[in-house]
């Protein structure tokens, strides 16, 4: 892999510390702000709505520009938010700019997928994603029980202060490292690209990654509260529970990467199963401290073995449009980054305590199992039937 990608890793290092740490500090921002703990999980949606929009929005604006212009201006944009975020006092405020934080980085994410992927070469999509979501499993094992630890220690702003920290270098580092290449002329035509996201592969792999999503974020915004009052661990524990799930996801992203090239289908079949087992057991064990030391880092593990290799697969279906096609599939995960903790907030705010997350998180991986199943069996009658044929049909991941 050529250097400048592990770069663009540091940087989705930072933006993955700010969409992942509020994890363990919604109790210190609920306090502080003086809202409901559903209330400060609405930050983490906010992240997610913002992200939604700005992946493909900003991808179509970008297309035009020097690659390495728009990932200056983007991760520009996301530090100075997470310097205002530190500052203020609104709880509106606050949400806002998680809302134009989370816009920049879907601008960042999207560029930076398809100047990874560009870099190198057609046959290692899946390697070079494992690598900038290998910066967001990073965040996951340091930079978010790192932040848990400063907003125990000094509050939750100095968490946002570390994120814009850290973000300086890395910002340093594209700079000097991405080349300054122009726009190429054959990816600058936003209806070109639109035209070639026309895949129904395509659209099936994005809505199975927003549903596998929406299972890893329905419980993970809720993990510090989930360990707290079911598992009975000590607050002190929060950051240690939280690392040990990063550490899963850096496993997960880390194999998928390896696998996503060369058997993708086995993978996720097998992985999606596990997944679904893995919820239902957590659900049903989570008041034994053993069971979710184990069942936090399998299921940080699968959840970022599936979710990696179905954003490669994504980027696989629609080859002519890189750059559109990144900006889709960061929208898509972030719509199950939306729902799951808006499913799981709900679930508890109707009285069924913090264990039911790891329910609705089972209920959505069971629903992208059956949309992968139905998409395939669509996909093997129309082989068999080509006269009942659409113009294309689905096709499973």
């Amino acid at each position: 892999m050529p250097f400048a990608i592990y770069l663009l890793g540091l940087a989705v290092f930072a933006q993955g510390t700010s969409e992942f740490m509020l994890s363990g500090l919604i109790p210190d921002i609920a306090r502080d702000m003086h809202v409901s703990i559903p209330a400060a999980g609405s930050l983490t949606t906010a992240f997610a709505a913002g992200m939604i929009v700005g992946a493909p929005l900003l991808a179509i604006l970008s297309l035009r520009w020097p690659r390495r212009r728009a990932l200056l201006v983007f991760l520009t944009a996301f530090l100075l938010v997470h310097v205002l975020g530190a500052l203020t006092t609104s709880f509106g405020v606050l949400l806002a700019t998680r809302v134009v934080g989370a816009v920049a980085n879907a601008g960042f994410l999207a560029v930076g997928l398809a100047t990874a992927t560009g870099m190198a070469g057609p046959d290692a999509k899946g390697r070079a994603t494992s690598v900038l979501l290998g910066g967001t499993t990073l965040a996951c094992i340091v930079g978010v029980p790192a932040g848990a630890l400063l907003g125990q220690q000094w509050g939750w702003r100095a968490a946002f202060w570390a994120v814009a920290v850290v973000s300086v270098p890395a910002l340093l580092a594209i700079l000097r490292s991405v080349p300054a290449t122009a726009p190429d002329p054959a990816r600058t035509s936003a209806r070109r690209e639109l035209r070639a996201l026309r895949s129904p592969r395509l659209l099936v792999t994005l809505l199975l990654g927003a549903l596998v999503n929406g299972a890893t974020f329905c419980t993970f915004t809720y993990l510090a509260p989930l360990v707290t009052h079911v598992t009975g661990f000590g607050p002190g524990w929060v950051p240690a529970v939280l690392a040990l799930f990063g550490l899963g996801s850096f496993v997960g992203v880390t194999a998928g990467g390896r696998l996503a090239d060369v058997r993708p289908r086995q993978l996720l079949v097998t992985g999606g199963a596990l997944l679904l087992v893995g919820w239902v057991v957590f659900a049903v064990t989570a008041g034994n401290p053993v069971a979710t030391i184990v069942l936090v880092f399998v299921q940080g593990t699968l959840s970022f073995a599936v979710g990696s290799t179905l954003i490669a697969q994504a980027l696989y279906a629609a080859p002519g449009a890189p750059t559109l096609a990144g900006g889709f599939a960061t929208a898509a995960l972030n719509v199950g980054a939306a729902i799951g903790p808006s499913f799981g907030g709900i679930a508890i705010g109707a009285g069924l305590g913090y264990r039911a997350p790891l329910w609705v998180s089972a209920l959505l991986v069971a629903l992208a199992l059956a949309t992968a199943g139905a998409a395939r069996g669509v996909r093997h009658r129309m082989a068999h039937h080509p006269e009942e044929a659409p113009a294309a049909a689905p096709a499973a991941p």
